[in-house]
């Protein structure tokens, strides 16, 4: 009779067990925009690639920096993805509440951002437009309004879409030999680390032309300064002076605070000796602030 009282307990607890909801996982996150990967255990950080590229920019990072839960974000249509639910209109705004919705729906809490590029666009639009769903906020080399570069600090949408209409349309027509070329030049001058340069190559030429251009033109039409003094995330901008700019060390570090000012206590920092994919260029200073900031 103990046996059978024993087996009877066993078989209660392993039926209770089958009926309880299984622990969350990114697989449980059904999105038609983003792709969410989960590597590492510890506090939680969200990380954001940019235009055209894939979480392989996070490589190096991720084994340097033990100890946290990495959600490694894919925007559709990027790095060879379908493009599901960024087929029209505007990408990044759309694709940054998905991303609050995923931190929503993992019960995640305030969460560590981190966002490059275009990624760093969409890490500043959930900080502004979602604060209590980022504790912090890393933006490595991104504007937050990238169309003052086409035209001017004054300029606003009206001046800015045939810039924008421009760049779309030709990124969308240009035939594939001539895009292929341009790409090349493109990353070649963005990743100063010639052994680095294939795979985010590889990320672009994957990507679907007409999702790069849409999401190249929102960029442009997208000011976020506005919004900023609603961030209430402890603030990191990391950021390089572009090689060719015709623009000093000083003039750059200028036109940042500017930029950041509505931004409380921002800390911002040029990464000397690295491109526009300064994770590469500069590993061992990025690593070291990653590892700063996500401690402090």
């Amino acid at each position: 009779m103990i046996h059978r009282r024993g087996l009877f307990a066993f078989v209660a607890l392993l039926l209770s067990a089958m009926l309880l909801p299984a622990p969350a996982s990114a697989k449980d996150f059904a999105s038609t925009r983003i792709t969410v990967t989960v590597e590492g255990k510890g506090k939680d950080v969200i990380l954001i690639p940019g235009l055209s590229s894939s979480p392989r920019v996070w490589k190096e990072m991720i084994a340097a920096v033990p100890g946290y839960r990495w959600h490694k974000v894919q925007v559709h249509g990027f790095a060879g993805t379908d493009k599901g639910g960024n087929s029209e209109g505007d990408v990044a705004a759309p694709v940054a509440e998905e991303i609050a919705r995923y931190i929503a729906e993992r019960k995640l809490g305030s969460v560590a951002v981190i966002g490059h590029s275009m990624g760093g666009t969409m890490a500043m639009m959930l900080a502004a437009r979602h604060p209590a769903s980022v504790s912090k906020l890393m933006v490595v080399d991104m504007f937050p309004f990238m169309g003052a570069m086409f035209g001017g600090p004054n300029a606003t949408p009206a001046t800015l879409k045939p810039i924008a209409d421009g760049i779309m349309n030709s990124m969308k027509t240009s035939p594939a030999d001539a895009y292929a070329k341009q790409l090349e030049a493109t990353i070649a001058s963005m990743v100063a680390t010639e052994s680095m340069r294939a795979g985010a190559l590889e990320d672009a030429m994957k990507s679907d032309r007409d999702v790069s251009a849409r999401s190249y033109g929102e960029l442009i039409m997208t000011n976020l300064v506005p919004e900023l003094s609603r961030v209430t995330a402890k603030t990191l901008v990391l950021y390089v002076s572009p090689k060719g700019a015709p623009v000093t060390d000083a003039q750059m570090d200028g036109y940042y605070q500017a930029s950041y000012a509505p931004v409380k206590g921002a800390v911002l920092k040029r990464v000397p000796n690295a491109a526009h994919f300064l994770m590469w260029d500069n590993a061992p200073f990025f690593q070291g602030e990653v590892k700063a900031f996500l401690a402090g």
